[in-house]
């Protein structure tokens, strides 16, 4: 890595000037925000989504879910009408549907500044980082444990772009401070750092607890009493288990009337059948579970319907992503989230088990991406930075998938052929033979007309030569050092800001550091 370093930094500073100096111009407000004007694609017809809901049905009635070690969740569900026996609960058909249907179609996320409030369902797409990995890596200093540093430098990149609406969750594990206390450091970056949506806590009770509270001292209590300021992602233990950290701090978020995001995690041979209908519908299954029990704990309670689903390698028994069977799972899913009346979290984004930021690790990302968008998702995890089945965030990947992000939300915006797009006016100026470079039409439509990405083209070979032969991953360290070096603070009040650097401080005071 060191000679890697040495031979390219010349050719970085190089680049670094050039961007300086002729950073393109950003396209018009296209896609910035989030509304898909073009429709979504239906991959099943109604005969083949009732088919995966009645399998649904069927593994909650003879199979059921298991609630381990929360006793209160298993009495909601008993005087609910369901069948509990021991910790497994059982449903009647259509029971749990029935308990979901309190669940907004759609509702608000509000951010710390409104105008960067999102809402979630409808026409809406929401695109968030990378969320989990305990690893990061970039060209210069190679692949390492995530530190606090890291995460403030995601959460700063996500708040620059303007194709990422979402701060995120834990984008990276901060692994240089105790797991006790992660929550607090994470949720006060992404308070200070962004004014962006974000997501708190969840890997015990308390952790939610500290999130909510924080969000209490910047909305202000009576605001979060009525508002959903905060997300929580609740991860099912597939197959078919919720244990009682995720259950217990899902009735922390429900409680408080915050949004919960209920995602199973199945990978297709192990922790549920091979094929991708069965997928769809123990992800139906347990999703539907989850989300009932937010209803329980408190009616009209905002919910996401998430999945997180791959494909094996059933040679090796590696993780693949970005597969044909995957992507087919996410986008009968979609559509079973919409007939459920709930919005949907997308498993896909920029998902990939490559280990580098290469040919493998784009063509993976790409294909889940396009999946995900095309099948009507309303928000989408991972679309910025994974690598290694999500073992790693890379800085390079970031900007190259924040690009990828920003010409997907181009695209779903259509186009419409209005008089003026159709340029009659260019084709008087012009004659047969002669081209459309300097008409009016054009000058006055050249600085917005085309998606601008941030990592430079190359040109031609001779100009691309000339100018270092840089890898697209070269170009993107260049640009998100670039990003940092420029990144502005959002401000907040400085009474907010010190009520949080006096809550955390207490907080931290008052218990051990616990490092697992």
């Amino acid at each position: 890595m060191d000679n890697l370093d040495v031979g390219i930094q010349p050719k970085l500073r190089s680049a670094a000037r050039r961007g300086r100096t002729a950073r393109h111009a950003k396209s018009a407000s296209v896609a910035s925000l989030c509304q898909r004007l073009i429709p979504q694609y239906n991959l099943l017809n109604d005969t083949a989504l009732t088919s995966i809901e009645t399998q649904a049905d069927w593994i909650l009635e003879h199979i059921g879910v298991e609630f381990r070690g929360d006793d209160v969740a298993l009495a909601l569900f008993r005087e609910a009408g369901a069948r509990v026996d021991g910790q497994r609960v059982k449903f009647e058909p259509g029971h749990v549907r029935q308990l979901c249907a309190t669940a907004p179609e759609r509702f608000t996320l509000h951010a710390r500044s409104p105008e960067r409030s999102v809402e979630l369902g409808g026409g809406n797409v929401v695109l968030m980082p990378g969320y989990g990995s305990p690893f990061v890596s970039d060209l210069q200093r190679g692949r390492r444990y995530a530190t606090l540093e890291d995460f403030q430098n995601f959460v700063k990149l996500s708040y620059a772009t303007p194709w990422l609406h979402h701060s995120g969750g834990t984008v990276v594990e901060p692994t240089d401070v105790p797991v006790n206390k992660r929550h607090l450091d994470m949720v006060m970056a992404h308070l200070t750092l962004s004014d962006k949506p974000f997501m708190g806590g969840v890997t015990a009770p308390d952790r939610a607890r500290d999130s909510i509270a924080m969000a209490r001292l910047v909305f202000g209590s009576g605001f979060v009493d009525e508002n959903a300021v905060i997300q929580g992602n609740i991860n099912v233990n597939s197959p078919l288990i919720y244990d009682d950290a995720m259950s217990a701090a899902l009735r922390v978020y429900a409680e408080a009337g915050q949004c919960v995001c209920v995602s199973p995690a199945i990978f297709a041979g192990a922790m549920g059948p091979l094929a991708p209908a069965a997928v769809a519908a123990q992800t139906l299954a347990e999703g539907m579970v989850g989300i009932a029990l937010t209803q329980l704990v408190r009616e009209g309670c905002p919910v996401v319907f998430g999945s997180f689903h791959s494909t094996m390698n059933l040679k090796s028994g590696a993780l693949t992503f970005g597969s044909p069977e995957a992507n087919l799972a996410t986008m009968a899913l979609s559509q079973l989230g919409h007939r459920l009346g709930v919005p949907v979290r997308s498993g896909g984004g920029h998902v990939t088990a490559s280990n580098a930021a290469d040919g493998q690790a784009m063509q993976d990302g790409v294909g889940a991406m396009w999946a995900t968008l095309l099948s009507g998702a309303h928000q989408v995890w991972h679309a910025a930075g994974w690598l290694e089945g999500g073992l790693v965030m890379s800085y390079e990947k970031f900007i190259m998938d924040l690009d990828h992000c920003g010409a997907m939300m181009t695209m779903l915006q259509g186009f419409e052929p209005t008089e003026e797009a159709l340029g009659r006016d260019a084709y008087l100026e012009t004659g047969p033979g002669e081209n459309f470079l300097s008409t009016a039409h054009t000058l006055r439509h050249f600085a917005t007309a085309n998606f601008q990405p941030d990592i430079p083209e190359a040109g031609p070979f001779e100009t691309w030569s000339e100018n270092g032969s840089l890898r697209t991953d070269q170009s993107a360290l260049v640009r998100w050092k670039d990003m940092l070096a420029s990144y502005q603070k959002p401000a907040m009040d400085d009474d907010i800001s010190g009520a949080l650097i006096e809550f955390v401080a207490e907080r931290k005071t008052s218990m051990k550091d616990e490092w697992y």
